[in-house]
């Protein structure tokens, strides 16, 4: 199971949200280009990229920080916040360099869309399912929707997709860990022989020791995202890669 060290960018800086809250904001970095050069110096095969301005805006806002990011550190990175169209998406995959392209809204705005993206781009997009009490979260997690998490999973689980990742919000930033329901829920998504990528609550090495247990019986669990606890101290990115396995 992959580790995915979480760099969320807004105004140019590394910050967290809780539960997606743009008003509960608390910045880490001024610098995360820097902040990125340190999470793989300490062991990570991958980041997680958010453009949380470009989520809100719906289109791309950091885009000059995002490319030195997978220019200086040197490993396969995931991008998602505000990747709505064709546009987005080229340049996000051909011009900033992004391995993997996160889209979310759009898949619920625009489902046609979504899957002639998928085709062409096969492997290369990944569905961002973001859940609050079992409901897809879009536009920033600023609204959700009335569609549950696993009925648009399994609405597009016959694409080429990279992998779902799965958010929920609820434990996005709070610090509780991550719950036996959660976990639940990401291996119920495993049945569609999707990649699934777990996102939210991971606080300390026994989130990650859950996950990967999770992960070793139903290996479509294929990696997890950390964020604030590598922030705060709770966990390291050496600690989860190891345990992790």
């Amino acid at each position: 199971m992959e580790i995915y060290p979480a760099i969320d960018i807004r105004g140019g800086k590394c910050v967290r949200l809780r539960q997606g809250d743009y008003n509960q904001e608390t910045v880490f970095g001024e610098d995360p280009v820097a902040m990125a050069r340190q999470w793989v110096d300490q062991g990570a095969a991958s980041l997680h990229l958010v453009d949380l301005d470009g989520a809100r805006e719906g289109q791309s806002v950091n885009g000059e920080i995002i490319r030195q990011i997978v220019q200086e550190a040197g490993v396969p990175c995931q991008l998602g916040g505000g990747l709505r169209d064709d546009a987005a998406l080229e340049f996000a995959l051909n011009d900033l360099g992004v391995s993997r392209a996160i889209v979310g809204t759009a898949a619920i705005k625009k489902p046609d869309w979504f899957r002639e993206v998928t085709t062409k781009f096969p492997g290369r997009v990944a569905l961002g399912l973001d859940a609050r009490d079992s409901k897809v979260a879009v536009s920033g997690w600023t609204d959700v929707s009335e569609v549950t998490a696993f009925d648009l999973a399994r609405r597009y689980s016959d694409l080429p997709l990279a992998a779902i990742i799965y958010t929920n919000i609820a434990n996005d930033g709070m610090m509780q860990g991550i719950d036996a329901a959660t976990i639940e829920d990401m291996i119920a998504l495993t049945m569609l022989n999707v990649p699934i990528i777990a996102s939210g609550g991971v606080t300390t090495v026994d989130d990650v020791k859950a996950l990967a247990a999770a992960s070793a019986k139903h290996p479509g669990l294929i990696g997890a995202i950390v964020g604030r606890s590598l922030y705060e101290g709770t966990l390291t990115v050496k600690d989860a890669v190891a345990v992790a396995g």
